[in-house]
């Protein structure tokens, strides 16, 4: 039942974080860096720091959970810095390739690389006992993220350059294919962050924080990280772009609605690992799901992100083998969050 609990605490997370692209489209007279960027402020500042204070109980202060572990912090940040790169270019690859091939691609290898590095590193035997377990179990997940790519290229084929932009504005496919593998490979950090963060969880439930939210201020850390390169670049685009003026040089309604959306989508980005947080603690009893939790994650994210970029129309033209391809592989997605149990 525990086990049960946690997967749902973690998928009504992920749906958030699927959910957190669409208002986007309610955002006016901004340029994309604009967005980004003070989305960002919601969804890597302001709310993981709420986050964060519900794991400081009684006298024991949230400085003084962050400064445990001798240096954890800065070790912390250091993969949210580099988790950054990966948030940043997350964006691009749903700029190029829309929701649903985008977060495919860019979660499919971060799943993957954010699941079994740790599990290298502490010494984990792949081959045999729990440790294979774990491999099939993010191997079943790869996939079910590669047939979904599979359906993405099929759907770029039968596609005429005027129904890809009509279903992705920037559609660009070698480009995106890019961007989104290397968005893959840097956003795996942000799991290898919380694992070097495992000191100052420690240290917050030794002070009586709850299971529930001792890991939130090692997000906080990782988040804070990647929010300076993000920052960095739009701010960057702003100047490169002239769009210095997006912020303030809109009337007050158009500022009003955007600060809203914007805040929207941080919110529900960040309920991804606010539930992450959560549903870790009711697997506590199963080493091999609490170590598989990363990988279901992702692929929760990939489901979510696939059923909403049908509900937008991504997929209209694709033709029927395409959708059965899709179909396909979020069958096989589902089926890997169910294996290890099994």
């Amino acid at each position: 039942m525990n086990t049960l609990i946690g997967l749902l605490i973690i998928a009504v997370g992920s749906l958030g974080q699927s959910s957190s692209y669409v208002p986007i489209n309610k955002v006016k007279q901004w340029a994309w860096e604009s967005f980004w960027l003070v989305q960002g402020i919601f969804a890597w500042l302001l709310f993981p720091f709420l986050g964060a204070l519900l794991a400081a109980p009684g006298d024991t202060g949230l400085c003084e959970i962050l400064s445990a572990g001798d240096g954890a912090a800065f070790r912390v940040i250091g993969f949210g810095v580099l988790w950054g790169v990966g948030g940043l270019t997350f964006g691009l690859s749903m700029r190029y390739l829309g929701v649903a091939l985008g977060q495919s691609i860019a979660l499919g290898t971060c799943s993957a690389l954010g699941t079994l590095i740790p599990a290298i590193i502490m010494g984990e035997d792949l081959f045999t006992g729990p440790g294979l377990v774990l491999l099939i179990g993010v191997s079943i997940a790869i996939a079910g993220i590669a047939i979904i790519g599979y359906a993405g290229a099929l759907r770029a084929q039968n596609m005429t350059e005027e129904e890809k932009k009509a279903a992705v504005k920037d559609f660009a496919l070698t480009k995106g294919l890019f961007v989104a593998v290397l968005c893959g490979v840097m956003s795996a950090c942000f799991n290898f962050g919380l694992e070097a963060g495992k000191p100052i969880q420690d240290f917050a439930l030794s002070a009586g924080s709850s299971d529930m939210f001792a890991l939130n201020p090692v997000i906080m850390l990782v988040t804070f990280g990647g929010f300076i390169v993000n920052a960095i670049y739009c701010l960057s685009q702003n100047f490169k772009n002239k769009t210095l003026g997006d912020y303030l040089g809109v009337s007050g309604g158009v500022l009003t609605n955007n600060l809203l959306f914007c805040a929207l989508a941080g919110v529900l980005w960040y309920s991804q690992f606010f539930g992450l947080s959560m549903g870790k603690s009711f697997l506590t009893d199963s080493p091999v799901m609490l170590a598989f939790s990363w990988s279901i994650l992702m692929s929760l994210n990939v489901t979510f992100s696939n059923l909403w970029g049908i509900l937008l129309k991504e997929w209209k033209g694709a033709g029927n083998k395409t959708i059965t391809v899709l179909v396909i592989g979020m069958l096989i997605l589902i089926f890997s969050l169910i294996y290890p149990n099994l």
